[in-house]
């Protein structure tokens, strides 16, 4: 089985763990303010039945984005486990191709994530411009990751899903990967209609895949019955060969620990044919990532 988004950081390559605590989406982080490296990690998913993962760049300075991957290269290779990278590019610059370029050398790279995620409560914001999906030089710089035979994680709120479409079709033989099956932050009648619209207009894209995963950032709880009622919708809408499952660990292990949170997603999928539960958990990741 695969874990198809997680990260493992060094505090000191953190600017936003380091000095006082920041208002964060999940609540506070103390408990995180350490190094969380493979070993540990490891030994977190020990007995889950995880054999590879995927790791997701962490927001390093963004002048050490190919430091990270070189970083993560190596640790995967000292400890194995890590099958795949992603990695980070600034996909708002005028031409990223010099920076892919860095990242080239890395055998496991797979794909790039720039998140683009923009929310009036400042405290959800990640990008400057909530329609940055629309702007040219980030549709042309996300097309030419197909020369790369890369990916693109795609992390934005519902109600930048119609921009985030625009740009799928705008980069067709780009496959696009929507974060944490779209961010659903709000989940009052309207807000909950606004996401499911947007996942089904991203779900008529046939170059875009989605991650069951992170669905306790808004919550800050591992909670069971909101992780089924994420997966069949999503699956519904998706289907299975375009679903996988992702940790966004050492995140949530804010609030629960790596094998009740697998536990919750297993039975929050049980519902769902052997075949289904398969891609979910590892045919969709290992054949999108390449593992």
């Amino acid at each position: 089985m695969i874990d198809a988004h997680h990260h493992i950081w060094l505090q000191k390559d953190l600017p936003w763990l380091l000095g006082p605590e920041q208002p964060r989406i999940f609540g506070s982080y103390r408990p995180l303010m350490r190094d969380y490296l493979l070993p540990e990690y490891i030994a977190d998913t020990d007995e889950t039945g995880i054999e590879k993962s995927v790791y997701v760049q962490a927001n390093w300075a963004p002048n050490w984005a190919a430091d990270e991957v070189a970083w993560v290269q190596e640790q995967a290779e000292a400890h194995g486990m890590i099958a795949g990278i992603v990695g980070f590019a600034d996909m708002t610059v005028a031409d990223a191709r010099p920076a892919l370029d860095r990242l080239r050398p890395h055998a496991l790279m797979r794909g790039i994530r720039h998140q683009f995620h923009w929310h009036r409560n400042p405290l959800y914001r990640f990008a400057s411009d909530p329609d940055l999906c629309r702007a040219p030089q980030v549709q042309a710089n996300v097309a030419r990751l197909a020369d790369y035979g890369w990916s693109f994680d795609l992390q934005v709120f519902p109600s930048q899903m119609e921009g985030a479409a625009e740009l799928a079709a705008a980069c067709p033989e780009v496959t696009f990967i929507l974060q944490h099956a779209g961010m659903r932050e709000d989940r009052s009648k309207d807000g909950t209609r606004l996401w499911k619209d947007g996942l089904k207009r991203l779900a008529d894209c046939p170059n875009v895949a989605v991650k069951l995963s992170a669905f306790g950032t808004f919550i800050h709880r591992n909670d069971p019955a909101f992780i089924e009622e994420m997966i069949v919708t999503t699956e519904g809408i998706f289907g299975a060969d375009r679903c996988m499952y992702g940790s966004n660990f050492p995140i949530e292990k804010l609030w629960t620990s790596y094998a009740d949170l697998f536990a919750a997603f297993r039975e929050g999928a049980k519902g769902l044919s052997k075949k289904k539960q398969n891609a979910i958990f590892n045919d969709t990741a290992a054949r999108i990532y390449r593992l």
